[in-house]
């Protein structure tokens, strides 16, 4: 008879797919801590401390209140990021390469959000200046949604080398596409067949469930309920989904950003204090701005710390391997 714990296959209803908890082979949270040194740069070298040579700022912030002007007292702003992977165009100049390629220009906007401490993460900022990010996010996005072949925002951040950030200064980026990605054209899909079947939004559902339930939650105010998935793809992610139903981010009233930026900074300050300011990527999935219905979708932001290396069987077999529980990482989380 086999004595050792069996892993569990979890079910992921949106994307599908199966992820495997490892509880076989599950390690501490404790032991999911980095052991690293924090590389240095000076300030002298970093370019978005010289901000005045960069692109000019798309929208400036200086102490919660939005400027006209770049002076010294700025603390948020977005600029053209100066390599950009998407640029403006007049055209998407389809064409095809033979009978079997298709290519189209990648038409867009990137722009770089970069808040003023050259050393302060996220988790480290005051609340303010976490809600002053969240207003920036969303005035970009409303102004980006009325441009040409943008039928996509996404907004995401990297955190750390192991996450692809490139300049340690803390950065995120906006980029807007002409379609919308395969990871996000499978949730809407899903969701929309999860609505029709049960005539509810699945993330309205598990945020409910997990109410009751209580072991995944991480975080919790007035808007946002914060957890670690059932089916997490990796060990400590986080779903941030406000409680009232919505598809659209850019749609947040005042009182919810304030509630956002709180959920948003308790989480990573969690990150930050329990696993030793680990790398990781957070990025939003919200409705596309093609102004099609998409009511039965539901809004939230995806925290994924780099706690592993994807390797053979992940890439694959596409199937996510995590090492500790959802429920333990959750716990563990809340106690920090």
């Amino acid at each position: 008879m086999n004595k050792k714990k069996f892993s569990e296959l979890r079910y992921d209803l949106l994307s599908k797919n199966w992820v495997v908890i490892a509880t076989g082979r599950a390690r501490r949270p404790n032991s999911f801590k980095e052991k690293r040194k924090k590389e240095k740069v000076s300030k002298s070298s970093c370019p978005f401390c010289k901000i005045e040579t960069q692109e000019s700022p798309t929208i400036i912030f200086s102490n919660g209140k939005k400027v006209a002007s770049l002076n010294n007292k700025w603390t948020t702003v977005s600029i053209p990021n100066k390599y950009p992977a998407f640029i403006p165009g007049h055209s998407l100049n389809k064409r095809k390469e033979g009978n079997l390629y298709q290519i189209i220009d990648a038409v867009g906007y990137h722009e770089v959000v970069v808040t003023r401490d050259h050393e302060k993460s996220i988790a480290s900022l005051p609340l303010s200046r976490v809600e002053e990010l969240i207003n920036v996010f969303q005035e970009r996005f409303l102004d980006l949604k009325k441009k040409k072949f943008v039928k996509y925002i996404s907004i995401f951040h990297n955190h750390g080398e192991k996450a692809g950030a490139s300049i340690i200064h803390p950065h995120s980026q906006i980029i807007t596409t002409p379609l919308i990605d395969t990871d996000l054209e499978e949730a809407l899909v899903n969701s929309k067949k999860y609505y029709k079947a049960h005539k509810k939004c699945f993330y309205c559902l598990m945020n409910k469930w997990e109410k009751k339930f209580k072991k995944r939650i991480v975080f919790e105010n007035k808007s946002f309920l914060a957890v670690c998935p059932f089916a997490s793809k990796s060990a400590f992610q986080v779903i941030i989904s406000p409680k009232k139903h919505s598809a659209y981010f850019e749609k947040i009233s005042k009182e919810e950003k304030k509630d956002l930026a709180q959920s948003l900074k308790a989480v990573l300050s969690k990150l930050y204090k329990g696993l030793n300011d680990p790398h990781y990527n957070f990025y939003i999935h919200t409705a596309p701005t093609d102004n099609k219905d998409y009511s039965y979708y539901h809004w939230h932001w995806i925290i994924m710390p780099k706690t592993s290396v994807l390797a053979g069987f992940e890439l694959g077999a596409g199937m996510e391997i995590s090492t500790i529980e959802p429920e333990k990482a959750a716990e563990y989380l809340r106690k920090q």
